[in-house]
């Protein structure tokens, strides 16, 4: 888990989510910001690890360009939901912090990303329908244990839908917890 946590191994790895596979330079030309170098290293990292596979091998002058693509079942087999759950409860409060402290910090490189476009005269909040909200609900267990499936519901027929030239990939974060005060 540790190894998908640096900021460019995990932008990697939300670059291929939804993708059947990227060369190398595909990538780069996605995540010019990165160094080609910087790039090419945690490729190879992420490869080594199983959690990126070689899908295709395509000659190109005298080489073979490789397509990686996220290994679904790294080692061969999937950890069921049950195994993840039982390995993040046996986490301590100082891994839950780092592992929480890295993820709010890709969505924040996510989002400075997004606003960099503006540069480019690209940004319309609105258009775009970008927005971040925090809530409060007042909800007893079983009515969180009904919103949380019902939320799990409406995003099922979206999750695995196909990257078009009619459609952008979008980011949807969540974080739900309880509150004492």
């Amino acid at each position: 888990m540790d190894l998908a946590l640096h900021p460019v191994r995990m932008r990697i790895l939300m670059l291929l989510s939804g993708s059947p596979g990227m060369t190398p330079q595909q990538m780069a030309d996605r995540m010019s910001d990165i160094p080609q170098a910087t790039l090419y290293r945690h490729i190879g990292r992420l490869f080594q690890s199983g959690l990126l596979s070689v899908v295709e091998e395509r000659p190109v002058r005298g080489t073979l360009e490789k397509v990686y693509a996220l290994n679904t079942a790294p080692d061969g087999k999937n950890i069921s939901t049950e195994e993840a759950l039982s390995e993040i409860n046996q986490m301590s409060k100082e891994e839950h912090l780092r592992y929480f402290t890295t993820f709010m910090l890709t969505v924040l490189d996510d989002f400075s990303h997004y606003l960099n476009l503006s540069e480019n005269g690209k940004m319309n909040l609105a258009a775009d329908g970008v927005g971040y909200h925090k809530l409060v609900l007042f909800l007893s267990d079983e009515e969180f244990a009904d919103f949380a499936a019902g939320l799990n519901q409406a995003l099922v027929p979206f999750l695995n839908r196909e990257n078009t030239p009619e459609r952008r990939k979008r980011l949807f974060t969540t974080v739900m917890m309880p509150s004492e005060d």
